[in-house]
């Protein structure tokens, strides 16, 4: 199967301490390797609906945020497809609220991307700070390998 577009996100506000992972993540995963053209990084911050687009335009995408699972440890989660419902009924993140409504309407339009993944750790700290706790800036590398072994293995289809 061919991905001609994919599409990384990086979402959250870097001014509060760990709910800027999926920014940190995001640059952290661009920076690690050269990527071919057809793999796009889109810092989304906290954009929520404005990013629509991206999600609409791609084979797949994999979005980086900061999450709160039912029942967690701190650790680095990875959610594909089935396992992320179109509209998420608990919020996991400060930012699913826009991204269920992304899913849910790109679904109605017809545009949903083969694989969509999340992939998030829970925040330890959420004061107005910049920067990551140090026990989550331990888990970036494990995240950025996650997004690594899947966009390895798209661009390896594609070939």
């Amino acid at each position: 199967m061919k991905y001609n577009a994919v599409n990384v996100i990086g979402l959250g506000n870097i001014l509060y301490g760990d709910e800027g992972f999926g920014v940190a993540a995001l640059n952290s995963f661009r920076d690690s390797s050269s990527f071919p053209e057809t793999v796009r990084f889109i810092d989304g911050g906290t954009q929520g609906i404005a990013l629509l687009d991206y999600i609409e335009a791609c084979d797949a995408v994999i979005v980086f945020d900061a999450l709160i699972p039912l029942e967690y440890d701190r650790r680095v989660y990875v959610y594909r497809n089935d396992e992320l419902p179109a509209f998420i009924h608990r919020k996991m993140s400060s930012h699913q609220m826009g991204l269920s409504e992304m899913l849910g309407i790109a679904k109605l339009h017809g545009r949903m991307p083969r694989e969509i993944v999340l992939i998030g750790v829970p925040p330890k700290e959420l004061e107005l700070n910049v920067g990551l706790s140090r026990e989550i800036s331990l888990l970036l590398p494990e995240a950025v390998e996650q997004a690594r072994a899947l966009v390895d293995g798209w661009l390896a289809e594609s070939r």
